[in-house]
């Protein structure tokens, strides 16, 4: 089987985190997330997976490689100008000869593709799509179905009073080869609001698979956060250590907790969900609970940190209190400050002491 895995966008729902790192790489559980869309492809039986590249396609390469260490051949198509979801799609047509996966890369799921596949073979539709219930449709696409499952009209993020379905549009396709030849080729298009409606206005069959497995898009610092979250839950209640950390005897550790080689951590107190990049130090004193950070984070002595998304090479003095905050790389929070919900851009610095307004 083959799959089309769109990863061209530059996260910007994302940001500070995708600042310089793409979203396709971005960690979660100190892996970065295309690993774990690989992986769960291969482990419903796609052998061949084009990678629709955009934004910083080199270091997508340079991570991903070739696809061979998760049994798996990787293709990269790469855009020049971002083309929309079925547009990326087009852009690989020379490599989709069979009914094909299509993936949006941002979204951590079980739902079943494989059975997926194979409903999509039995009825034999132009299009299946997956459909997960969720419990705001607003901000997404809902999809109404027939009684037999197939879709009747699409509603892209519908206001509440046009509600008629809890059931959205799950970013996973089967696409039939014969569809590509609607889309035009070079051009900016989207399954979303393009293909799949004109495939309704043409009375072609467009099937729906809903599942209430798990599913999540982490394409927001909540959202990213909670897919770490519920993966490292996934995992079990334990303390995992990636390699050789130093953890003091008084420190205070509540599971889920994972951390990367060579974290430090002192007579400080972790309450999980929490995962530590690579080379963390945790400071005597300092309270962590519900966090993500990346590879060699700083955290001094008595400060508190709840809710929060770390990236690389940040530096949380003595004595602060983040919560709901999100850090670019390189940031310095500087002594005593208190912030709630920030968003703070790569290698700021942030004081505890106001600046004086300019002299006008």
């Amino acid at each position: 089987m083959k799959a089309v895995i769109l990863v061209g966008g530059k996260g910007t729902r994302l940001r500070p985190l995708t600042c310089n790192t793409p979203k396709p790489i971005l960690p979660v559980l100190n892996r970065p997330l295309l690993e774990h869309v690989v992986e769960y492809l291969a482990r419903h039986g796609v052998k061949e997976i084009v990678l629709a590249v955009s934004y910083l396609p080199e270091m997508v390469r340079e991570v991903m490689g070739d696809g061979s260490r998760f049994g798996v051949r990787l293709l990269y198509v790469t855009e020049r100008e971002p083309l929309g979801t079925s547009g990326a799609v087009k852009n690989a047509q020379e490599f989709l000869n069979e009914p094909f996966f299509v993936f949006n890369g941002d979204i951590l799921t079980r739902i079943d593709l494989t059975d997926m596949m194979r409903r999509h073979r039995q009825v034999k539709p132009k299009v299946t799509i997956s459909l997960v219930p969720v419990d705001n449709p607003t901000i997404y696409g809902v999809v109404e179905t027939d009684e037999r499952g197939m879709v009747t009209r699409f509603v892209e993020k519908p206001t509440w009073d046009k509600v008629t379905s809890n059931r959205i549009n799950a970013g996973i396709y089967v696409v039939d080869p014969e569809v590509l030849a609607m889309i035009p080729p070079n051009a900016h298009s989207m399954f979303e609001t393009f293909v799949f409606p004109k495939l309704l206005e043409m009375k072609e069959p467009v099937l729906s698979y809903p599942s209430r497995a798990y599913w999540m898009d982490v394409g927001t610092p909540e959202k990213y956060l909670r897919g770490n979250h519920d993966l490292l839950r996934e995992k079990g209640n334990q303390i995992f250590k990636e390699g050789e950390c130093v953890i003091d005897p008084q420190a205070v550790l509540h599971p889920p907790v994972l951390m990367g080689a060579g974290c430090r951590i002192g007579k400080a107190e972790i309450t999980g969900p929490v995962v530590l990049g690579a080379g963390c130090e945790i400071a005597d004193g300092a309270r962590i609970q519900d966090c993500v950070l990346r590879e060699n984070a700083y955290i001094g002595e008595g400060s508190f940190l709840k809710d929060c998304a770390i990236s690389c090479d940040c530096r949380i003095e003595e004595g602060c209190h983040l919560e709901d905050c999100v850090l670019g790389d390189g940031v310095v929070i500087e002594r005593g400050v208190k912030e709630l919900g920030a968003r703070i851009p790569p290698n700021s610095t942030v004081s505890a002491t106001p600046r004086k307004p300019a002299k006008r």
